[in-house]
Order: structure tokens, then sequence, then C-alpha cells
């Protein structure tokens, strides 16, 4: 991340329940790091670059444990930068009992979308 890179003042915070908030809690996100702008830009760009990375993983696995390894890594990154919608989904995957057919294909739309979404917002806040 470059050093003049800074997140947009603008760009809304964590309102009331985690769940009603905006795709980064940023509230969390700053308790996380201290309130240090560069440090949480650099975990941002990195959620944003590996997040993909992870639905490929899932999109992959050919083992019921590869699906859960993989949703909960992607479960523990997102909760770390405070994506708490990815994490839900990641979530809900990683709890599939058999994460095959309809079931497999659902939960790898739904993440995807969320994870596409969060990205785009990520770069967003990125912007200089």
């Amino acid at each position: 991340m470059s050093g003049g890179m800074a997140l947009r003042a603008e760009m809304p915070a964590c309102v009331g329940s985690r769940r009603e908030s905006a795709l980064i809690d940023l509230v969390h996100l700053s308790k996380y790091t201290l309130g240090e702008r560069s440090l949480e830009c650099e975990l941002l760009g990195l959620f944003r670059c590996q997040a993909g990375v992870y639905v490929e993983r899932l999109e992959a696995c050919a083992s019921a444990k590869e699906w859960k390894d993989a949703a909960h890594s992607l479960k523990g990154s997102a909760r770390g930068v405070g994506a708490w919608a990815v994490a839900d989904q990641a979530e809900a995957a990683e709890q599939l009992a058999d994460p095959s057919g309809e079931a497999r294909d659902d939960a790898l739309m739904m993440l995807r979308n969320t994870v596409d979404e969060t990205v785009a917002h990520i770069a967003v806040l990125l912007a200089d």
C-alpha cells in the first residue's frame, strides 16, 4: 500500500448492529489496528486481494474437509477486517453438512456475490 493512501472520511462506519452496518465495520477495524490508518489500509488491501483466492479454493474443493477449511479461513479473514456479511456467508458455507450439489452451488453464489460487493466497497474506501 502506498504511504499516501488513506481511508475516505465520508464513508460510514458501523452504525447500530454489526449486521446492519456498512460492508466494512470501520469502527471494528480501527479498534483492531489501534487506529493506525496505514495498517487499516494494508489489511483492507490484503483482504481485497485474498478474498477471491478463498472463493477459488472453495470452488476447487474435492472433499468436505477442504471445503470446511477454506470456508473457515475466509470467515476468519473477514472477521479480522470487520467484513461481517462475508464472515456470515463463509460461516454458513462452513456449516454445510454435505457441501455438494445444489447446496454447494447456492453457498458459492451467495458468497461470491457478497465478496464481490465487499471488494468493490474496499476499492472505494482505498481510493485516493
